[in-house]
């Protein structure tokens, strides 16, 4: 029987794409439609699983199965799937306020457990389909219609969650850098656990311009820190920054001229220890300053699915089938009249 060769459009839907012009979903849905062939998994092994918001209707575009939950609830749904059908390849689409507000347990949760899913954090700093209120994502004395006089919460660091929630795949991409974002796609696709993308998606009716410093072609040099692994962490349009730890221990941005390059942190993205992908999430207050791009973390670790799968046969081998009747009247037990 001859392979059938697929193609972007096995994967695109028949139905009208429909985002505010400009919006960066329409890049990530063009990136994830182009790379899904690569894969070599047919559509009708794959699910896209979304919440509520901008990014929930991208399930609608994908001619994969999907499913389009309640607001924050994309994980554990996402989370049971994954779980009754390791023969799927499951993705969980959700924007920063869907994950990170209502969503937020079902997010750690699904990352510490290392869940088989592909977790795309679309995040705009915004809420954009309510219309603009701030987020769980927008910096303090954001001015939006929710607030204001400026927003007073701290933000999340969505990637310092991830880690600190131990994900074994932590990664952050742009929205309009084709290359880079398909890379990093590909990278969490064959990561055997929960993979953690955050991109960085531009909202161009009620955030526009939150990446611009990352993304313009005058500051992009000088503002992305493009992680890889094994190479020492250097940037700049000569490379002529670069990353040490300082005598307090700190990661520190610095003149490559004025340390040397033996000075300089090599980045170590399969550390079991998560210490310095943490510190490099932490390196940028905010996406205006410079900004580490890539992957983070990936490191192997147990299966949550192949975990029960496990535990599941272990105790069949020792106590047989069992019975389910005879399980319900075991014990103590009440007749209601």
């Amino acid at each position: 029987m001859a392979t059938v060769e697929l193609t972007r459009k096995d994967f695109t839907s028949d139905q009208d794409v429909r985002w505010c012009p400009g919006c960066g979903d329409y890049a990530i849905l063009a990136s994830v439609q182009s790379l899904m062939p690569k894969l070599g998994i047919p559509p009708h092994k794959i699910v896209f699983v979304t919440g509520i918001g901008c990014a929930g209707r991208f399930a609608y575009y994908m001619d994969t199965y999907g499913m389009h939950g309640i607001h924050g609830r994309a994980a554990p749904l996402a989370s049971g799937l994954a779980i009754a059908r390791p023969d799927l390849s499951t993705w969980v689409v959700a924007g920063d306020g869907d994950a990170l507000s209502i969503g937020g347990n079902h997010l750690i949760h699904a990352l510490r457990r290392n869940v088989p899913l592909k977790i795309l954090l679309f995040n705009n700093q915004i809420y954009g389909l309510t219309k603009g209120q701030y987020s769980p994502t927008s910096e303090v004395g954001k001015v939006t219609k929710s607030t204001p006089f400026g927003a007073l919460d701290h933000p999340f660091n969505p990637l310092s969650l991830a880690l600190g929630a131990e994900a074994t795949f932590v990664a952050r991409t742009l929205d309009v850098d084709r290359a880079h974002l398909t890379e990093m796609l590909h990278q969490a696709a064959s990561h055997q656990g929960t993979a953690f993308l955050e991109i960085y998606q531009n909202c161009p009716v009620f955030n526009d311009g939150a990446f611009d410093a990352l993304t313009d072609k005058a500051t992009r040099e000088h503002t992305q820190i493009r992680l890889e692994h094994g190479e020492p962490i250097r940037f700049g349009s000569e490379g002529e920054r670069g990353v040490i730890r300082n005598d307090g221990g700190l990661l520190e941005i610095v003149e490559v001229a004025n340390v040397g390059e033996d000075a300089l942190v090599v980045h170590d993205a399969h550390a079991a220890d998560p210490s310095l992908a943490f510190s490099l999430a932490s390196l940028a207050a905010r996406p205006t300053d410079p900004t580490p791009i890539g992957v983070f973390r990936a490191v192997d670790r147990p299966v949550y699915g192949e975990a029960i799968d496990l535990q599941i046969a272990n105790a069949r081998e020792k106590l047989g089938d069992g019975d389910l009747h005879a399980l319900l009247n075991s014990g103590d037990t009440w007749t209601v009249s």
